[in-house]
């Protein structure tokens, strides 16, 4: 889908322009940025915020398998947010959806489009999020319109997305629900981050991915439950989509690398500078990742460690140009929405 524009400007709590780097998980924590504390919002600030729920401001709608809707928004204090308010019945319990929310809104990464907060009065259950103005890796990496997304930024998305996950799962968040191309987003830097909303857990129907069953963990489709290597698990899917460009089902993928037709994997758009030692490693990666027994899966932290030595290029910009408008603040070109 094509960036819509529409005459508004951004401002975003304080993050200064600077170089990418590549932390470990200590470093992930940064007081620094300037972002509140959580807190609980009242439907009339969020109500304001979004002009009323105005459908001009939808920036993602899903359907009956995942009954929410986001909104974007932007606070009395100039600051634009990203809200997600649920279906009705998609959060009966009060305080499951208070706790699950504050637990959540505790972490603060860099690699996350962090929780700033929440809303529960009466029926309505909200979210409220990090705006993250240069949409997802999905209309990046399968929509994209210009040019192809460049192979040391999808490398610095595996990274990125290993380091989000590394540090949930140090701070006793390790279960990610439904990771897919549409839970990674860009920021204001155009560095990559893990949307938040999957680390929130809603037990009502124990429904936990809405993609296709194809890419569904195995244990999941066996027992219906998430456990951290079914988030590793994902982890291979999106490390394919990164390779090849497209959504290909992981046991086509494995027959394809156990045929050692690794060429075959690859994103025949790619451009640039690209080593097929660097592809190889990732497709391994990818296969470990995809293993049917999860114990044989690496862990979280062997990601990182894996996709570390990768990062060759310590400077690096998205590859894509969009029509958007241009932002005063930072000096560079903003799309007016984007989808989560």
């Amino acid at each position: 889908m094509g960036a819509r524009c529409s005459k508004f400007s951004l401002c975003f709590w304080p993050s200064h322009l600077k170089s990418n780097r590549f932390n470990d998980c200590s470093d992930l924590e940064d007081g620094s940025n300037g972002l509140p504390a959580f807190r609980e919002f009242s439907l009339s600030e969020l109500r304001t915020a979004s002009s009323g729920f105005d459908r001009d401001n939808i920036v993602s709608e899903h359907g009956e398998k995942a009954p929410n809707v986001v909104y974007r928004g932007r606070l009395q204090d100039g600051c634009w947010i990203a809200v997600k308010r649920f279906n009705k019945s998609a959060w009966p319990d009060t305080r499951q959806f208070l706790e699950e929310a504050r637990a959540v809104g505790q972490l603060r990464s860099e690699r996350l489009a962090n929780l700033i907060g929440c809303c529960c009065e009466g029926e309505e259950r909200l979210l409220v999020a990090e705006f993250m103005p240069y949409e997802t890796l999905s209309k990046h990496l399968f929509h994209w319109e210009n040019q192809p997304l460049k192979w040391a930024m999808r490398l610095r998305v595996a990274l990125h997305l290993a380091q989000a996950l590394e540090y949930c799962s140090s701070k006793g968040r390790a279960l990610y629900h439904d990771l897919n191309a549409y839970r990674i987003l860009f920021d204001q830097d155009g560095n990559p981050r893990l949307s938040c909303f999957g680390l929130m857990k809603n037990s009502r129907d124990g429904k936990s991915y809405s993609t296709n069953l194809a890419f569904t963990p195995p244990e999941y489709l066996r027992t219906g439950r998430v456990i951290p290597e079914s988030v590793v698990y994902s982890f291979g899917t999106l490390l394919l989509d990164l390779l090849s460009g497209k959504h290909i089902p992981p046991s086509h993928a494995l027959d394809l690398i156990r045929g050692k037709n690794f060429l075959m994997l690859m994103d025949s758009c790619l451009e640039g500078p690209f080593s097929n030692e660097d592809g190889t490693d990732l497709v391994r990666l990818a296969s470990r990742c995809l293993q049917y027994e999860a114990r044989e899966r690496p862990n979280v932290k062997s990601l990182v460690t894996a996709l570390f030595p990768l990062q060759k290029e310590t400077e690096v910009w998205p590859s894509f140009i969009i029509r958007c408008l241009f932002c005063p603040v930072y000096g560079s070109y903003i799309p007016s929405y984007y989808l989560w």
